[in-house]
């Protein structure tokens, strides 16, 4: 197989699909695996280490979409991109199509098929979307304690308080990899937490995890009670590879304090508040209802370098799979084609 890594080109996003001894292992095993100069530099890798590894490193996007079949991306293609797809190419990337209906259609025009990150489920597990939910839940707390800071728009609190000051509350929806890492960093630094989930096994799970950790099931009054009263919301309900549901209405969130954060990491998938909408790093945060929002769709690209080797090393066991001959008899991938041959094919689709 001949696996092309282009450089990414959303904005300020400095990861990269395969490390340079993820791609080392691909060689050894008698794949040609080529990179875009630069492709790995965000995330502390030079051209050099990639040639030492064996990989081809060639001049630029159009060489790479040119000379390969298997195309591995982070982000789903953007701008020129799109241009530069085939219609026997096989693209796997993070894709998040059912909230980008636009995308869907250009590469069904293409002709394509493309395989999303987030749609691999094994063992009921989401193993490639994992580590990069258990960092964006990390970001979520970081990002929401900075623009909870007077000089960044926010109330001027602290999220863990002090001795004779009450601590800020944290409100998260859903304990999954993002909402319970979210939590636990949350707990971590003093804050009183809630997490709402619908499932019994992990409202256990984060009840056990701290003892400032409160968890509740979603009931509708009791969600918007906690909702008015939070400092910093986050948001992580996750359907793989469906649109998010809107859980926070926009009464619900324009209901919180002024200078309060909402952080909503189901923004690629559409977003769980009625509020929010996509940014970039570029221009991360915008104030509606006097509550500021952080709605970045690459949170984990703030980490180029933690994010690039979480991502490998989950990544590559599925490379080396998509890159044999039969790989469509692989069940795990077949289940999580979301395009083939310019149909959409995955049942949260359609």
């Amino acid at each position: 197989m001949r696996i092309g890594i282009p450089k990414e080109i959303k904005p300020l996003e400095g990861r990269v699909a395969l490390i340079p001894d993820a791609a080392a292992d691909l060689v050894h095993t008698g794949h040609e695996v080529f990179i875009q100069s630069g492709a790995g530099k965000a995330s502390g890798y030079e051209d050099e280490d990639y040639a030492r590894a064996g990989v081809k490193v060639l001049p630029d996007a159009p060489a790479v979409y040119a000379q390969t079949q298997l195309i591995l991306k982070v982000k789903e293609p953007v701008g020129n991109e799109l241009e530069m797809l085939r219609k026997d190419h096989l693209l796997f990337s993070f894709l998040h199509l059912a909230a980008l209906p636009n995308l869907t259609q250009k590469l069904c025009d293409i002709g394509l098929t493309a395989i999303a990150f987030e749609t691999v489920v094994e063992q009921h597990r989401l193993p490639i979307l994992a580590p990069m939910s258990n960092i964006a839940g990390r970001i979520a707390v970081q990002a929401g304690t900075h623009y909870l800071h007077r000089p960044s728009g926010g109330k001027g609190l602290m999220l863990g308080g002090l001795p004779g000051t009450e601590r800020g509350k944290v409100v998260i929806i859903g304990a999954g990899n993002a909402g319970g890492n979210a939590a636990r960093l949350a707990a971590g630094m003093g804050a009183d937490v809630v997490v709402f989930d619908k499932q019994p096994t992990k409202l256990e799970a984060m009840m056990a995890m701290a003892s400032n950790i409160t968890a509740l099931y979603p009931y509708k009054e009791a969600l918007a009670r906690h909702v008015q009263q939070a400092d910093l919301l986050i948001g992580a309900v996750l359907i793989p590879g469906a649109k998010a549901p809107h859980v926070v209405s926009r009464e619900q969130a324009c209901s919180m304090q002024p200078g309060s954060v909402i952080v909503d990491i189901a923004v690629d998938q559409g977003g769980c508040v009625e509020t929010t909408h996509p940014t970039t790093y570029a221009d991360p945060v915008y104030t509606e209802c006097d509550v500021s929002h952080f709605c970045v769709t690459n949170i984990p690209g703030a980490v180029p370098q933690t994010a690039s080797i979480a991502l490998s090393a989950s990544l590559l066991p599925y490379c080396q799979r998509l890159a044999r001959d039969d790989w469509q008899q692989d069940t795990a991938l077949k289940a999580a084609v979301n395009v083939e041959n310019g149909a959409v094919v995955h049942p949260a689709l359609r």
